[in-house]
């Protein structure tokens, strides 16, 4: 019985000593990377010269090749030429996905695949704001009309190694610029997925096939509504295909994509 009264106080201190140490390990973390910054101008992501701002020089932004008019009005392929109004590139006649529209901020080049793995595989998500805020102004149709927006979600293991989802940091700054909610929660993947890189369009289908699921509580949340899917690339369109035709199942109205650069094949 004494030992017991002697492990209680002892107890009592321990955790709150704990709590204590915490706080002051992330102070200290915190206050560590400010005088890094400090001490350290920001460099461009892409060709590491000193930066104002947000991770891209001037030169690299000229170098970033944005889509505009005109393109294929279902998947948001830029057009040589202009082929007249509602005119469909040959991909979407020829294979059209599951979702409705597709939009892309930029095609993804060198600068762009840059940006990309540096958000997604380096931490670097001060990239996202400048990267959602362009996705936005190449999404405006599809956002003007929708109901809520969805980020491709991670497997939890991936999620777990990776530490944020670099679909939903995305998809909030969208949601900051347009006013549309994200529902991140609507749509999980349910299967683990081996990496899309390195496979062809066929095997990136079958490597998605059946891997999202919208959640069963979130059922009525989906059904009769329009959704703007979020992703950083658009490269086959499997992955999107797949998370598509798991909300149309759910009765979804309209599914569109919306993502910051999309593979463009040279013609």
């Amino acid at each position: 019985m004494e030992a017991d009264a002697d492990a209680a106080p002892s107890r009592s201190i321990a955790a709150p000593l704990r709590a204590a140490w915490t706080v002051g390990r992330h102070a200290l973390s915190r206050a560590a990377r400010l005088a890094l910054d400090i001490a350290l101008p920001t460099l461009c992501v892409s060709c590491r010269e000193p930066v104002d701002g947000e991770g891209v020089c001037a030169a690299c932004w000229a170098r970033l090749s944005f889509i505009e008019r005109p393109y294929c009005p279902r998947l948001g392929i830029p057009f040589v030429y202009d082929p007249g109004p509602d005119m469909l590139s040959m991909e979407a006649i020829a294979s059209p996905p599951a979702y409705q529209r597709a939009r892309a901020a930029v095609r993804y080049d060198d600068v762009a695949r840059t940006l990309v793995h540096a958000l997604k595989y380096q931490d670097r998500a001060d990239l996202a704001p400048a990267m959602g805020r362009w996705m936005a102004r190449a999404g405006g149709e599809l956002l003007a009309a929708a109901d809520m927006l969805v980020p491709v979600p991670l497997h939890w293991r991936r999620a777990w190694r990776r530490r944020y989802n670099q679909s939903g940091a995305l998809a909030r700054i969208v949601e900051r610029q347009s006013g549309v909610k994200v529902k991140a929660e609507v749509l999980r993947r349910v299967r683990a997925t081996e990496q899309q890189i390195g496979l062809s369009r066929a095997q990136r289908a079958t490597n998605v096939q059946g891997a999202f699921q919208v959640s069963p509580d979130r059922q009525a949340d989906v059904q009769g509504r329009r959704i703007v899917l979020i992703d950083d690339v658009l490269t086959s369109g499997a992955t999107l295909d797949a998370c598509a035709r798991a909300l149309l199942r759910a009765k979804a109205a309209q599914v569109d994509v919306l993502v910051f650069a999309r593979v463009v094949e040279a013609r």
